[in-house]
């Protein structure tokens, strides 16, 4: 089996979504991208480029973003304590 279709399998199997929040996240996006752009320059070329090149670099870096925050989750499940701010200590 390809490396691709193993990473996509493992990522469904293990329960991790964030590569379909991924997808649908970059659908999302490109569509919004496209119509934000076209609507500013009347262009569909421009706005298809612009379309394609920043929800491209977003989308890459929302899936790392998925990544550490899932793992933030993880440490913070595994040492008991929760995602809030710590409280100062009272002597």
């Amino acid at each position: 089996m390809s490396a691709l279709k193993l990473f996509v399998h493992n990522h469904g199997t293990n329960g991790d979504q964030s590569l379909i929040k991924t997808v649908t996240f970059a659908l999302t996006h490109f569509t919004v991208a496209f119509t934000v752009a076209y609507l500013l320059t009347g262009d569909l070329l421009i706005g298809s480029l612009i379309a394609m090149v920043e929800p491209a670099i977003n989308t890459v870096a929302y899936f790392f973003h998925e990544k550490i925050w899932a793992r933030r989750q993880r440490n913070a499940g595994a040492s008991g304590g929760t995602l809030a701010h710590p409280q100062p200590h009272t002597f």
